[in-house]
């Protein structure tokens, strides 16, 4: 790639300076971050500025899932910041899952001087090494001549291609230091060569592969969301008019509302999902990556189909399922293309397999009963009665990210965000941050669970501080639920250090922390709490007591085949 900008203006200024400057030419708005020694010139040179807005995060982990929720909100590069040593360390949790989740990062780290680095000094750590498996690129800026280009280029190499999050490590000297400040800088990178066309080739035998197909399936991964795809993808699905399904980083892409929607795949997906992927003949996969959690058991998923697999990494094609047709570039360009074609495709009939659907539908409804204990369905289907799909989601891990996936009904794309591949407790609360900042104007709601919350509970302290009214939903079950529920399938009930009894009360915890706490008993209770919740301008927490033993259904084993599932 090479970038041939004319600069646009020169200054002389401070390393500090040409940081929020070159920030402010990526149209940065908002930073989160948490200062210390080695970064006192970059927030000093923050104090001082009028453009950018600064959260102090409680947290350096809790400063970069809260640019994760802003970056997968917006669709921009979220920006965090940390000082050196621990508090650069501390991001390594946040850029992992950045990494496997595809989320666009720039994250700034102060380092010691020059002349110290390799001395093993205080509150020195070789943060740009430690990162280099998690990254797409990890920067150290020794010379200040170089730090615009490295913030332009990381910038670049952030959100194009298949996202990911870059790491600029910055000597405090770097930033004390001046020099002439020109942006754009020009920028060569030969060696990176993210953007790709699926060939005519290809994209002729997807169309004719799809007019031969019986039982077609759409599967929709976060990859389409990314590549912000959403008008192709559903275009796309208005001309075939077919089933579709999604992993869980692709919730929202489509409408839930959407008679055509099957939900989301895998280990804990709907059971017409996981029997429609088992049944199917063609399947055409968006922007997936057909991880373990949606696939189950190799050799058995989508045994006998066609597999059509459309991405911009073609380090994902035959990694995990073979596929018969590659498309391989750009997915809003690709399914331009392929839509392009298929208006002069004919396609059959396929409303045996769309009433087939519909039946497994009515004959396997998720399954969340419980006659003395309120129920996570009952609650999350009260939200969707208040919000009506005009809200933001986020969620913590474990049954309650898998109980959100199911029953949470959203509109539109970025509006569920959710650790995925790396499955991070702790990122709800400050990912709800991130995204309550980028939309101020919206309700967002935290669904989260009593062991995850408090992974980073301090964070209600930033809500709380920046004014940033989420609503926090706590599925209370005073237990690890899903490493409880492995207990109980796999295990012969031995439920070995998953008993939270001894947890806070969270309802004093949050006033506390100047929020507003309050316990939720009873189904009556539910609505006007949720509705008193949605109306105010504070921070409110809602402690729902569920059942301690309540287990997430479905449930395919690990390893096991979509089609053999406990179902309740």
């Amino acid at each position: 790639m090479k970038d041939k900008s004319v600069a646009k203006k020169t200054e002389i200024l401070s390393g500090a300076e040409i940081i929020l400057r070159a920030l402010e030419a990526e149209g940065v708005r908002d930073i989160f971050g948490y200062p210390g020694g080695s970064v006192i010139p970059l927030y000093d040179a923050i104090y001082h500025n009028e453009n950018l807005d600064h959260v102090l995060t409680r947290h350096e982990q809790g400063a970069i899932h809260a640019a994760a929720g802003y970056a997968r909100a917006t669709g921009k590069v979220g920006v965090c910041i940390a000082t050196s040593g621990p508090g650069a360390t501390n991001l390594v949790t946040g850029l992992a899952d950045a990494f496997l989740d595809s989320t666009p990062i720039v994250a700034i780290t102060g380092q010691v001087t020059n002349n110290l680095l390799g001395r093993d000094s205080f509150q020195e750590a070789h943060i740009s090494g430690i990162v280099i498996p998690i990254t797409k690129y990890s920067y150290l800026v020794k010379d200040i001549k170089d730090l615009a280009r490295v913030i332009h280029e990381a910038f670049y190499i952030a959100k194009s291609g298949r996202p990911g999050p870059v790491l600029i490590d910055i000597p405090k000297d770097v930033t004390l230091q001046t020099a002439e400040f020109i942006y754009p800088p020009v920028i060569d990178l030969p060696g990176y060569q993210p953007v790709h066309t699926a060939t005519e080739s290809a994209l002729d035998q997807a169309a004719a592969a799809l007019a031969k197909a019986e039982r077609p399936l759409i599967f929709i991964g976060g990859g389409a969301v990314n590549a912000k795809a959403y008008k192709e993808v559903a275009e796309l699905q208005k001309r075939l008019n077919i089933p579709f399904t999604y992993t869980l980083m692709g919730k929202g892409l489509l409408s839930d509302y959407d008679e055509s929607c099957l939900g989301m795949l895998g280990m804990h997906g709907t059971a017409y999902a996981n029997y429609a992927m088992h049944e199917t003949d063609l399947v055409l996969g968006l922007g997936v990556r057909f991880d373990d959690r949606v696939t189950g058991k190799l050799s058995e998923f989508a045994k006998g189909a066609t597999v059509i697999h459309a991405d911009i990494d073609g380090a994902e094609f035959n990694k995990n399922v073979r596929a018969d047709i590659i498309l391989h570039g750009d997915l809003k360009e690709t399914l331009q293309l392929l839509n392009k074609k298929l208006t002069k495709v004919s396609f059959p009939d396929w409303q045996a397999w769309k009433d087939h659907l519909a039946e497994l539908k009515l004959t396997h409804p998720l399954q969340c009963e419980n006659e003395k204990y309120l129920t996570p369905a009952f609650i999350l289907e009260a939200i969707n009665e208040l919000v009506e799909g005009e809200a933001f989601f986020t969620t913590e891990v474990g049954q309650n990210q898998m109980w959100a996936a199911q029953y949470l009904k959203c509109k539109y794309p970025n509006t569920f965000v959710t650790s995925g591949g790396l499955g991070t407790m702790g990122y709800g609360l400050p990912s709800a941050t991130g995204i309550q900042k980028a939309h101020p104007e919206k309700p967002v709601f935290l669904i989260a669970g009593d062991g995850s919350l408090q992974m980073n509970i301090q964070e209600m302290a930033t809500l709380v501080h920046s004014k940033l009214p989420v609503n926090i939903i706590l599925l209370n079950n005073y237990s690890l639920g899903m490493v409880k529920q492995w207990q109980n399938f796999f295990f012969d009930s031995r439920y070995s250090s998953t008993d939270m009894t001894g947890q806070p009360d969270f309802v004093k915890l949050a006033e506390a922390y100047g929020a507003v706490g309050k316990r939720i008993f009873s189904k009556e209770e539910v609505a006007p709490a949720l509705l008193e919740a949605r109306n105010s301008d504070k921070v409110y927490l809602l402690d729902f007591q569920i059942d301690p033993c309540q287990n997430v259904y479905p449930m395919v084993p690990a390893g096991g085949t979509l089609n053999n599932m406990y179902l309740s």
